[in-house]
């Protein structure tokens, strides 16, 4: 069971203890840590995380492609887990489509204010 993080806070629950997260809330919570990690900052742990913090040095034009190829890298270890669509708004918000074990997942990060 993953620790439940909103806002990069852990939630706590009524008696004040972490709220942890089942099925597919605990797929959630990895999903949403897998993309908010800079990819590399932890030396145990190269792979884990995603490289979207790099987005606001590509190019516009290239931005959508790298965001899909870059949420795809940092979610290929999930099992039962597919990408399905990537779409990065202008304000940089990045919303990500996935199916888990036949279901419809989305979930959205900011990218640090690039589109």
């Amino acid at each position: 069971m993953e620790l439940m993080v909103r806002d990069g806070d852990y939630i706590h629950d009524e008696a004040g203890r972490f709220r942890r997260a089942e099925g597919g809330d605990e797929l959630l919570q990895r999903v949403l840590w897998k993309l908010s990690i800079p990819r590399g900052s932890f030396p145990l742990l190269p792979e884990l995380g995603s490289q979207l913090y790099q987005l606001g040095r590509c190019k516009p034009a290239q931005r959508q492609a790298l965001a899909r190829q870059y949420v795809a890298q940092a979610l290929e270890n999930e099992e039962n887990l597919r990408v399905e669509q990537v779409s990065l708004g202008g304000d940089g918000a990045l919303t990500v489509t996935l199916t888990w074990q036949g279901e419809a997942v989305t979930v959205t990060v900011q990218t640090g204010g690039i589109g």
